[in-house]
């Protein structure tokens, strides 16, 4: 699965959401998202599988953290987007002036 697929679903993008925070167990996850063990285990097995997440163990623990390499590959896809919209904003506003 790629980032994008990935990052498609809702509750996985909650739990991104979260761990922009710094980070965070299971059981922080479940609190914080009000969802069941089962699901948070679930995307997170699927964030950690697309490499968005990874793990590290802290005695009976696994802390889950973000990985920049994914979100920097997607920011390198959208930049040419950005960059048409933004010539798109820039016209629109020229014409707007003009009007004025």
């Amino acid at each position: 699965m790629d980032v994008l697929e990935v990052l498609a679903e809702p509750a996985r993008r909650r739990i991104t959401d979260v761990l922009r925070a710094g980070e965070a167990s299971v059981g922080d996850l479940v609190g914080a998202l009000g969802m069941s063990q089962p699901a948070v285990s679930k995307h997170l097995r699927v964030l950690r599988e697309a490499g968005v997440v990874s793990a590290r163990v802290r005695a009976q623990q696994r802390i889950y953290r973000l990985e920049a390499g994914p979100f920097r590959e997607l920011d390198a896809w959208l930049a040419p987007y950005r960059r048409l919209w933004d010539h798109h904003l820039d016209a629109l506003e020229r014409h707007l002036e003009e009007e004025s």
